[in-house]
């Protein structure tokens, strides 16, 4: 029997987020395709190819490890401070650069959208999974930076895997919510890189997640600590070269977020995809 679509108003009442997802495992074949091709064409003719996805945060690492240096006073203790920024800017730059394409993805395939009957999550999605590939490549460069300044790892790495996974929770929810939002007003292309800047410094990357307890106000604190991407970072860093595992009120409130979050950016997106060919 032939599968018949059938295309309703859009309203709230109407968003079924598990038939959705159910209908997106029949898609898995597209998905694979499409994050085979992004990672494909990504860096296609150019000379350094994968390069650029370490140069970024190697970049960020001189820049912030000149400043210190400069200013003669490092904040990472006893650990070396281009070890210590470096290892917070792997699952940082993943994040950042799947946010900003994740963005602009519907809006970059209209024709796409406008012609063939697709999940449209998948486009986003894809960007997400490409930010895996990302942390892979850079977290090459963070073994060899360990073995250079003597760090080993601890019983602690495994707690990478739950910070990579809370980070794809979280990068997920905003990707959607920010892929749908962007097809009916185009500022938010614009507006996100520069969100992503100001997100950097309220991230602790160039500084140790205590620093922050101690320069603002409880009240600052707790909104500091709604960021999930606080526990991503410093979760990621403590259990690559610190060995110590996660602070845990950071990470409840990371997960906590990350989970209130996806769920309501699903059914968004869910919600805004009945139009968005028309609107595109």
């Amino acid at each position: 029997m032939r599968q018949v679509t059938v295309f309703e108003p859009p309203s709230f009442a109407t968003v079924r987020p598990l038939a959705a997802l159910k209908r997106l495992g029949q898609f898995s074949h597209l998905i694979t395709a499409l994050t085979v091709h992004r990672l494909k064409v990504r860096y296609a003719r150019t000379h350094l190819g994968w390069a650029w996805a370490v140069l970024q945060p190697l970049s960020f690492m001189a820049v912030f490890t000149l400043m210190f240096t400069l200013l003669g006073r490092s904040p990472s203790g006893d650990v070396p401070y281009p070890l210590f920024a470096y290892a917070a800017l792997v699952p940082w730059t993943a994040f950042s650069a799947a946010v900003a394409n994740a963005a602009t993805s519907l809006t970059s395939h209209a024709s796409l959208l406008t012609k063939v009957a697709f999940p449209r999550e998948i486009l986003p999605v894809t960007f997400v999974i490409v930010a895996l590939a990302d942390v892979a490549v850079a977290s090459l460069i963070l073994v060899g930076l360990c073995v250079w300044y003597g760090v080993s790892l601890g019983a602690n790495i495994l707690w990478a895997v739950p910070a990579l996974m809370l980070m794809m929770m979280f990068l997920t929810g905003v990707a959607l919510l920010l892929a749908a939002v962007q097809v009916r007003h185009r500022d938010v292309g614009v507006a996100v890189p520069i969100i992503l800047q100001v997100w950097m410094f309220a991230t602790p990357i160039i500084y140790p997640l205590e620093a922050a307890g101690t320069a603002l106000s409880p009240a600052l604190m707790g909104l500091y600590a709604l960021n999930p991407m606080v526990a991503v970072v410093d979760t990621f860093r403590r259990a690559t070269i610190l060995d110590a595992p996660p602070e845990p009120g950071a990470w409840v409130n990371g997960l906590i977020c990350s989970l209130v979050l996806l769920p309501i950016a699903y059914v968004y997106f869910k919600h805004s995809e009945k139009t968005m060919a028309d609107v595109v």
